[in-house]
């Protein structure tokens, strides 16, 4: 279909980056959803995989994921509901909560990776390794302008 569109140059940068990023959530979401998981709760998991000994602060979590502490509350009880994690006092400080994978979380990682990678290959397909990184600096650059405005 051919339309005109108003937008600028630079919106229509900013709309492919939002489109190509919509596109990619919505194909890894349905790949999650045959585990049970949303992309949000996919996060957290991966998160506390890459946390010191598969446990991180409910807060840390939080910052990392850039979502509200309620939010994550919401989303961890299900997780653990689903035995995918354990929450608990850290034992330093009753009033803060810890999240930790369990051997199911890790496992069902282990199982969605290969899947994942083959999404990401599809996604990049056609991209040097120097485009890539190329892309992944304007990206991050990018985000460090936005948090300047925000």
């Amino acid at each position: 279909m051919n339309y005109r569109t108003d937008l600028s140059e630079d919106e229509k940068i900013l709309m492919a980056i939002v489109r190509a990023a919509e596109s990619f959530k919505r194909i890894a979401s349905s790949l999650f959803h045959k585990y049970d998981l949303s992309f949000p709760q996919y996060n957290i998991l991966r998160v506390l995989d890459a946390s010191d000994d598969g446990q991180s602060r409910i807060t840390e979590v939080s910052r990392i994921m850039l979502v509200s502490g309620a939010n994550l509350t919401g989303l961890a009880k299900r997780l653990e509901k689903s035995g995918f994690i354990l929450r608990k006092s850290d034992p330093k400080d009753e009033r803060v909560t810890l999240l930790q994978v369990t051997s199911k979380g890790k496992t069902v990682l282990a199982e969605i990776e290969a899947s994942r990678d083959e999404l990401l290959e599809n996604m990049l397909q056609g991209f040097s390794a120097e485009e890539k990184k190329t892309i992944y600096n304007m990206v991050k650059r990018l985000l460090r302008n936005t948090r300047r405005l925000a």
